[in-house]
């Protein structure tokens, strides 16, 4: 079933799971779509969300974005631990599979739709009747896999080509890859626009068989979840409006980086904050 919600048309879509992640704080709304979609309204984005959750999840926090959520036994639940040799995944449990039949007619031209996967939950091809001007995938669930204990681990995208090419931009991080150089370059050769981000090294771009990096200012890390979910809202925003991945990767590190100095879905960036990132444009 499908809670009911305003079905008015949408210039930002989010498609994929949410996550009910376990922290030592308690449990939090995540997901790529959660950070995505909260991003793109807080740059003036009308936004959709279609997803998947179990009842122990809410999505108060989406702060009345209409979103469309499949009921299922659970939600998609991670137990995320930071070490210094990088992050320690387990996936304990997996929300229904989300069918692009269930996006609603009036939210398929939506000029950004954004595929954002955490768990392999939805195909990586979009079928014919969607329109939108421009199509971003960040496709880290499809580029992982677990084990019979839950253990998350990178693996390769191995059915990658028609989503790359269908897609106009891709936002990978180099833990989806392992930092496997040869990868990246693959994945940059069958799509029109990649970026890699590296944390706090800020991301690296491929477009045209060119590449430029893009150093993240120094801050304060207080929590780096979702900050390349919300580099992705950012970084397709600012494309889309301006057509030059240059700026939007300039722009996009630059919000993500603030992103990181608070802890998860209040790490969403501030007017002030985007107000700032776009002032850098004159200098």
């Amino acid at each position: 079933m499908q809670n009911q919600v305003s079905l008015e048309p949408v210039e930002y879509l989010a498609i994929g799971h949410v996550a009910h992640d376990l922290t030592p704080s308690g449990p939090r709304l995540g997901g790529t779509v959660a950070y995505a979609a909260l991003t793109a309204h807080a740059l003036g984005k009308k936004v959709g969300v279609v997803t998947a959750k179990g009842r122990e999840t809410s999505l108060d926090s989406l702060d009345g974005i209409p979103s469309i959520a499949i009921e299922s036994p659970h939600s998609t639940t991670f137990v995320n631990t930071y070490t210094a040799e990088g992050r320690l995944q387990f996936l304990r449990a997996r929300a229904e599979r989300i069918e692009f039949e269930r996006v609603p007619p009036a939210w398929r031209n939506a000029a950004i739709l954004h595929l954002g996967p955490i768990a392999n939950e939805l195909d990586p091809v979009m079928p014919p009747g969607f329109s939108p001007s421009l199509l971003g995938i960040t496709p880290q669930g499809w580029m992982r896999q677990w084990d019979s204990n839950g253990r998350v681990s990178p693996r390769a995208w191995e059915e990658a080509e028609p989503a790359l090419q269908q897609a106009g931009a891709v936002v990978i991080s180099r833990e989806d890859v392992q930092g496997n150089h040869e990868m990246i370059e693959r994945l940059a050769h069958q799509t029109h626009i990649l970026v890699v981000t590296e944390g706090p090294d800020g991301c690296i771009l491929h477009w045209h068989g060119d590449r430029r990096r893009f150093r993240a200012p120094e801050v304060n890390e207080v929590d780096a979840t979702g900050a390349g979910d919300v580099f992705a809202a950012a970084f397709f925003i600012r494309f889309q409006a301006t057509h030059d991945p240059w700026e939007a990767a300039r722009f996009a590190t630059l919000i993500a980086a603030q992103s990181v100095t608070r802890p998860g879905l209040e790490g969403i960036p501030t007017q002030l904050e985007i107000e700032s990132c776009l002032m850098e444009v004159l200098h």
